[in-house]
């Protein structure tokens, strides 16, 4: 690993300092990896082999290979030890395959269709539209977790700097925090910023800020239930592992999966994580968004009424306790659909 590293960056011309910059680590840990003295992590892997183009996931599997020999340590027994693992890595790989349903894959080509129509028409936007369905963006995910100020209170709220009588601060703060954290989910896109594991606890900052300071852009540390469902999050010692993980996986599939797809199996995965105090299902869903924004798509607005809520949690629900991820893919696909149409009918 480490000769393919140093090959690969001089091919490049670049110096250790110029692909630390590129990937965001000390110069000096360029060098202890080139040097075999310290193993990248696995986002940190995936990084180098965007940065230095290496083909085939060649880096990923000298890691692999590297991280494995040094657990074993070549223990007398390691080959046999390595046969059950190849077994059970065949095994999950068979049960973790996103294999897509005939009806579902009909609908995503559908929302291309649709997609591409806005795409023809794109100079007919404008920032007004885009503030209005971002205002009822806010509305509507706040109003899933229970917030009660109308469209209009949410609009005098954010727009006006108005004060509702008889609404909580909590819900005032509700809809300005996430207000802010559309615009700083646009901000990313501004500066072609992927998703990743520092800037989610950013957004999850915006959030929180004010409501919860203490918890806000932190991780749990202690155990939670979600209330309603059967399904019960990690243990907090477990968050911060499945979070790599979980940004790891992004990363190797990102462009691999539908947007749509990919979208939906973010927000899925980060909301059964369940890894902040509050704020989760918000979190998710920017999320969510963000990754179909920056594949040019619309935002999959999930409303807040009974009907809604509940077919949104009964579909998490369905992937969280049964593992079938059919149902709340369908339902984000259809979600994105409908924002799709109307958005086109608001253009033309």
């Amino acid at each position: 690993m480490k000769t393919l590293l140093k090959t690969q960056r001089k091919a490049l011309g670049l110096k250790s300092r110029e692909l630390a910059q590129l990937i965001g680590v000390d110069q000096a840990l360029i060098s202890k990896f080139e040097s075999g003295e310290r193993i990248p992590t696995e986002i940190q892997v995936i990084s180098l082999e965007s940065v230095l183009k290496i083909q085939d996931k060649q880096l990923t599997i000298l890691w692999l290979k590297e991280k494995i020999l040094q657990e074993l340590n070549y223990h007398p027994n390691a080959s046999d030890a390595i046969q059950l693992v190849r077994e059970e890595i065949e095994s999950y790989s068979k049960q973790s395959t996103i294999t897509l349903s005939q009806d579902i894959n009909d609908l995503l080509e559908e929302i291309d269709a649709l997609k591409a129509q806005l795409d023809n028409i794109r100079q007919m936007d404008s920032y007004r539209i885009t503030e209005a369905l971002e205002l009822e963006y806010t509305f509507e995910s706040n109003r899933i977790e229970g917030n009660t100020l109308t469209l209009q209170e949410t609009d005098l709220v954010i727009n006006e700097g108005l004060t509702i009588s008889g609404k909580s601060m909590r819900e005032h703060l509700e809809a300005v925090n996430h207000n802010e954290a559309i615009e700083y989910i646009k901000d990313l896109m501004k500066r072609a910023i992927s998703m990743n594991e520092r800037e989610l606890l950013v957004v999850h900052n915006l959030i929180l800020r004010g409501i919860m300071p203490e918890h806000a852009g932190k991780y749990r540390n202690v155990q939670v239930m979600i209330k309603g469902s059967s399904h019960m999050p990690p243990q907090p010692y477990l968050v911060s592992k499945q979070m790599e993980d979980l940004f790891a996986w992004y990363a190797q599939v990102k462009n691999q999966l539908h947007p749509v797809v990919l979208a939906a199996e973010m927000h899925e995965r980060l909301v059964t994580i369940h890894p902040f105090i509050d704020g989760n299902g918000r979190t998710s869903r920017l999320l969510m968004n963000l990754i179909l924004l920056s594949s040019g798509y619309v935002i999959a607005n999930i409303k807040g009424d009974y009907e809604s809520r509940k077919a949104y949690y009964t579909a998490l629900e369905s992937v969280q306790v049964n593992k079938s991820k059919d149902e709340f893919i369908r339902l984000v696909a259809n979600v994105e659909k409908q924002c799709l149409v109307r958005y086109l009918s608001i253009l033309t």
